[in-house]
């Protein structure tokens, strides 16, 4: 959605909340090095704040005892990790053959006409952002929308348009 590789800093410290320091622990016992918990950690961050900031690369890099830029290196090499906030209701589209011919772009036009925001943006009041991603690996039901995590199959104007209903 933006450059990823510039990082937001937030001006406050990160730690993760009981619950994710709960998760963090349990996690670490089943992998072979520490090192190896730098994308479950990412996952925590992401589902505790929403997005992963400068901060919280810092104390994931701390916590794993490891090189700050070896998580960076993570957190922008896959677009799964979001490195600046998002919007509410986050919009995913498969932008990829299978989605491309079985009609992802009209889903693409009508969100930008709908809430009024391209891939890429959020809207001014923060309720949407829409993202065209890689394969969400439902090539076989495509074109699929995937908003927050949950996966919409099949999906075309009319399904899209009963799915916003239930989000605006």
């Amino acid at each position: 959605m933006s450059d990823r590789s510039q990082l937001i800093s937030t001006g406050k410290p990160f730690q993760y909340d009981k619950e994710r320091d709960a998760e963090f622990e349990r996690l670490v016992k089943r992998y072979p090095t520490r090192e190896s918990m730098i994308l479950p950690s990412l996952w925590l961050i992401q589902e505790q704040e929403g997005w992963v900031s400068q901060e919280a690369i810092a104390y994931a890099a701390d916590r794993i005892g490891t090189f700050a830029s070896k998580v960076y290196e993570a957190a922008t090499f896959y677009t799964m990790y979001h490195l600046h906030p998002m919007g509410e209701n986050h919009i995913c589209i498969c932008r990829t053959l299978s989605c491309w011919l079985r009609g992802k772009q009209e889903i693409v036009d009508y969100l930008e006409t709908k809430i009024g925001i391209k891939p890429g943006q959020i809207s001014e009041d923060g309720k949407f952002s829409l993202e065209e991603v890689e394969c969400l690996g439902h090539c076989g039901t495509a074109p699929v929308v995937q908003v927050n995590g949950e996966f919409h199959e099949d999906m075309d104007v009319d399904k899209l348009k009963s799915l916003l209903a239930t989000l605006l």
